[in-house]
């Protein structure tokens, strides 16, 4: 194995492959900051380029784009608060509150070197499972694969800030919005009250589009104010030595992240949806010292980014090996492989291992090439954050209804982006929490999927599988985990006011 990754180097490491590794990393910058886009976009722009190719070739410039998407869309999560793609959302809670205090080149610092770091490690991840990642992933079946898919929403319906009740609530409603539209499991249509557009349901790019740049965007046109409360942006080569300082310094909180991403990466349809916020519950959770996560703890940031770059080495797992994509970008990763001549499958660990090997190569290079572009961007693109909003805003939001309405080319995508929009700008300010609601969109039809197949499958019976009743523990748990934390963080609230009173008197 030693000796084809050398000669998978060899290959990869030319002139002209490099080449297509930049111009595939300079595409992954541009779609990953635009918010909206994402992998999808990008794969989609590059595929009717692929066929034809040496092999090698397409393979650096599909990787380049790959691995360098979800490092540059920090930028749109940590700079306006809008997810750049579904792995940037976690990033939000803590990236924009900093945003707002003046360290958006801290928080962008921070954000690129951990997924430098987060994609090595995920791509030397890869490397070492490619052996034993076949029996692992055949243990994954369908009510294991709900029971994940509901572990996941109820991490995330609780680990937001806010009362449980309210996460647990919010991440029904996503399930509901994401049911509109045709059943998974049949010719249904469910929730279109008559109308055609909502035939197919709500694009899930319109739904994080509305659910966290909207209220932003309302909320600064009626302050007036920057994006930065803090107008002095003279300290930005500071800020970005103090983030790298950062990542650096929680070393072990990166590496148990990029860890948990890779391994849920592996996981069909589940990965690229829950990753970053699993990193972030577990980091809220089990990190030490004095904690501010959700108005701007650097470790909010580190953690979630470190996971969603490590997450792409673990989806290549089932994607290559078994043609089973772990995600959407990899649904169409396997076509441009098909249109080099390469059917995924077993004969990647075997006739084209060198293939394979040179995904991990690329993967890795790539991640530092796509990191080194980001860097050189932070000065100039951190300087938006002062920039007053009256005169952003009008340019963020044609923007924004671009994103929008490219996401099925209906006037129905702006509507629906202006209705969710000023929905969520409500749950706001009302103090709901909104990202259960887009995890329950995201989520929606892979658990009717998995639930279904596993009722006709197996009856009843997958109820008793030892995996299942463990998980369904773990659920209830963190459930009631929730609501005890939240009742004691009520508890220190009315005793802070009570004591200031006392004092007053």
């Amino acid at each position: 194995m030693l000796q084809a990754a050398t000669e998978a180097l060899l290959m990869i490491f030319t002139p002209d492959r490099m080449l297509f590794l930049v111009l595939g990393t300079l595409i992954g910058v541009v779609v990953g900051a635009l918010p909206g886009l994402g992998g999808v976009v990008g794969m989609s722009l590059l595929l009717p380029f692929i066929f034809g190719m040496d092999t090698f070739d397409g393979v650096a410039l599909m990787m380049g784009m790959i691995a360098v998407v979800h490092t540059a869309d920090t930028f749109p999560s940590v700079l306006l608060g809008a997810p750049g793609s579904a792995g940037s959302q976690a990033t939000i809670m803590d990236g924009y509150p900093l945003a707002r205090q003046g360290q958006a080149a801290r928080a962008l610092a921070a954000a690129f070197t951990s997924s430098l770091l987060g994609g090595i490690i995920g791509a030397f991840t890869l490397f070492m499972l490619l052996n034993i990642a076949r029996p692992l992933v055949l243990l994954l079946t369908s009510p294991r694969l709900f029971m994940l898919g509901l572990f996941g929403l109820a991490t995330v319906g609780v680990l937001v800030r806010g009362s449980a009740l309210t996460g647990v609530l919010s991440a029904l409603a996503g399930l509901l919005l994401g049911a509109v539209g045709a059943s998974v499991t049949g010719g249904v249509y469910r929730y279109t009250f008559d109308s055609i557009y909502l035939f197919d349901g709500v694009p899930l790019a319109i739904i994080a589009l509305a659910l966290f740049a909207i209220p932003e965007i309302i909320d600064l046109l009626i302050s007036g104010e920057a994006v930065s409360k803090d107008g002095r942006g003279g300290k930005l080569r500071g800020g970005m030595l103090r983030g790298v300082r950062d990542a650096f310094g929680n070393k072990f909180l990166v590496t148990r992240s990029a860890v948990l991403g890779t391994a849920v990466g592996m996981i069909p349809g589940l990965g690229s949806s829950v990753v970053d916020w699993l990193a972030y519950g577990v980091a809220e959770r089990t990190t030490r010292g004095e904690k501010n996560f959700g108005d701007g703890d650097i470790r909010g940031v580190i953690a979630p980014e470190s996971a969603n770059n490590a997450k792409e080495g673990g989806a290549l797992v089932p994607t290559l090996l078994f043609g089973i994509p772990g995600s959407a970008t990899n649904a169409i990763l396997m076509g441009g492989l098909l249109l080099l001549g390469i059917q995924v499958g077993p004969t990647m660990l075997t006739t084209d291992l060198n293939v394979t090997l040179g995904i991990v190569w690329t993967l890795a290079l790539a991640n530092v090439a796509g990191t080194i572009a980001c860097f050189l961007l932070v000065g100039p693109i951190a300087r938006v954050t002062f920039i007053p909003a009256r005169q952003f805003m009008p340019f963020l939001i044609v923007l924004i209804t671009i994103a929008a309405y490219q996401s099925s080319g209906n006037w129905g995508d702006i509507v629906a982006l202006l209705v969710l929009g000023f929905t969520s700008w409500l749950m706001k300010r009302a103090g709901w929490p909104r990202a259960p609601l887009l995890i329950g969109a995201v989520l929606s039809g892979n658990l009717e999927r998995y639930l279904s197949i596993s009722a006709n499958r197996y009856g009843t019976e997958w109820l008793t599988d030892p995996f299942v009743m463990v998980m369904a523990v773990l659920c209830l748990l963190m459930i009631l985990g929730g609501s005890a934390r939240t009742g004691s963080k009520d508890d220190e609230i009315i005793e802070e006011a009570l004591d200031a009173e006392a004092k007053d008197e």
